[in-house]
């Protein structure tokens, strides 16, 4: 689950972490008061989507005055802002942080990830902040330094002494950093986070130093244990089809083409996803129903695939072991009963009751397209969509 800026802003400030004075806005004139109330003569409005390179994008204004505030508000407040990061369609602008703009000497880029090759949290540091990590990986890699952190004594001051003086701090500014990278190094592990990255992190004229920026990503399956983050979800920034799925309990991940995915199992998803490609099509999504695939799970898996405007054919491939594959066709069989499709579905069954599975999908009378292996449940629904779709065409051309 991604967060804010300004939510992560918050997050790591209670955790020791230095950020420049800020406030929320909801609206052009709130974004002026909120600035007359932080004092100064400089500001910095920041569009709150879930997206890097905002900058760029013009989701980031630098104001001198309150017209220019309300002015540069007044064009962000309901646009979509699309960056390298949204894809054509964007994202939603709905909220505002207006920032106290502070003098800076240095920029420098901050960031603590989940390496699974060691099993570890990694601090991937830069002097060259202020870009992307991959900008700077392509154009300075030899500013990059890593350090792993060891779990059973976590970040000690020395290795963190050790970050900071690799980045070129200081010495009477070495201690803010630690503190700096232990706080974030806390808020990790404490929040079950996944990601925490600050870019920039600056050292102001005043000799201070400062969170600039920052993101935060947390692992979905912890929420449980911090609900306070839950409540921090926006779901305005998120694909409605995902958020629909979350809400009903199902791991799915919209894609771009337009073949439906119903599938449990991870492995077997992205096997399929696959098999779509080799026989000629593109995946809509990505499905994951799970172990306990009952009737009402899979009928809820349907509604949701075939929600998506962009889906063409529904293919349904179930490997049954913890499953049963008469609950998994009883679940198709109550789907297309009670919301009927107009496009063509394909139904891949294996292993546990595969026999009444078939059954109960031969009586139904529904016009269900039966195979008996992934390559041949991949081909007959691309060809299904395929002459779906020429048919359509020759439908309109009569018309």
């Amino acid at each position: 689950m991604d967060i804010h800026e300004y939510q992560a802003k918050e997050i790591l400030n209670k955790f020791g972490v230095a950020i420049p004075d800020g406030a929320l806005a909801y609206s052009p004139e709130q974004a002026a008061y909120r600035a007359r109330e932080l004092g100064g003569s400089k500001w910095i409005v920041k569009a709150q989507v879930h997206a890097g390179g905002r900058g760029k994008a013009g989701g980031v204004k630098i104001c001198e005055s309150e017209h220019e505030i309300q002015d540069a508000t007044n064009e962000m407040f309901g646009r979509r802002l699309v960056t390298h990061q949204t894809g054509p369609e964007g994202k939603g602008i709905y909220r505002i942080y207006v920032e106290a703009a502070v003098p800076f000497e240095r920029e420098i880029y901050l960031g603590f990830v989940l390496d699974r090759s060691s099993q570890r949290v990694m601090i991937v540091a830069s002097s060259e902040g202020g870009m992307e990590i991959e900008e700077i990986s392509a154009k300075k890699p030899e500013s990059i330094v890593r350090s792993t952190v060891e779990p059973a004594v976590g970040l000690r001051d020395f290795q963190a002494r050790e970050i900071a003086f690799a980045l070129g701090i200081p010495s009477e500014l070495t201690q803010q950093m630690v503190r700096t990278l232990q706080g974030c190094y806390r808020a990790f592990t404490e929040l079950d986070a996944t990601m925490v990255e600050i870019n920039p992190l600056v050292i102001t004229s005043d000799r201070r130093i400062l969170a600039l920026d920052a993101k935060m990503t947390f692992d979905g399956n912890a929420l449980f244990r911090h609900p306070h983050i839950a409540e921090l979800r926006d779901k305005s920034q998120e694909d409605p089809r995902e958020s629909r799925a979350a809400d009903r309990g199902l791991s799915y991940i919209g894609l771009s083409g337009n073949i439906g995915c119903i599938v449990n199992g991870a492995g077997l998803a992205m096997a399929t996803m696959d098999t779509i490609k080799l026989a000629g099509g593109e995946p809509a999504n990505f499905l994951d129903i799970g172990g306990g695939a009952t009737p009402e799970r899979v009928a809820k898996a349907f509604r949701l695939v075939n929600s998506d405007e962009n889906v063409q054919a529904i293919l349904v491939n179930i490997f049954a072991g913890i499953n049963r594959c008469d609950w998994v066709a009883e679940g198709v069989v109550q789907a297309l009963q009670a919301n009927p499709v107009d496009v063509p579905v394909v139904v891949r069954l294996a292993g546990t009751n595969v026999e009444e599975g078939l059954k109960i999908l031969a009586k139904s009378g529904l016009p269900i397209i039966r195979a008996t292996s992934l390559m041949e449940a991949a081909e007959r629904a691309v060809s299904a969509w395929k002459n779906d779709l020429s048919q359509n065409t020759r439908m309109r051309i009569v018309k």
